[in-house]
């Protein structure tokens, strides 16, 4: 007897089956994923010292929007992160 997971993953395969990736597309999507690593790190690194001079001052005001900035520049690069890695594994 299958379990309801094993169930579910057969409906998902049906419906939209898995690709299978080249050795060029998964070397493609792991210089991508380094690549944004780096510039979210790179971000990080800038604004966390900007926030930190801010809180030294006691600009608690800043600091709360360079954390807003913070979180808005890393949901901007996981989105074109995901917008490449979907391309090449579309092959374009």
């Amino acid at each position: 007897m299958k379990s309801s997971y094993e169930l579910a993953m057969e409906r998902l395969n049906k419906t939209a089956p898995a690709t299978k990736l080249t050795a060029e597309q998964k070397k493609q999507l792991a210089e991508l994923d380094a690549t944004y690593a780096a510039k979210i790190a790179e971000r990080e690194i800038f604004l966390n010292e900007n926030r930190a001079a801010a809180s030294a001052r006691g600009d608690f005001e800043a600091v709360a929007q360079l954390e807003k900035q913070l979180a808005s520049e890393r949901k901007t690069f996981q989105a074109e992160l995901e917008e490449k890695k979907q391309k090449v594994r579309q092959g374009n």
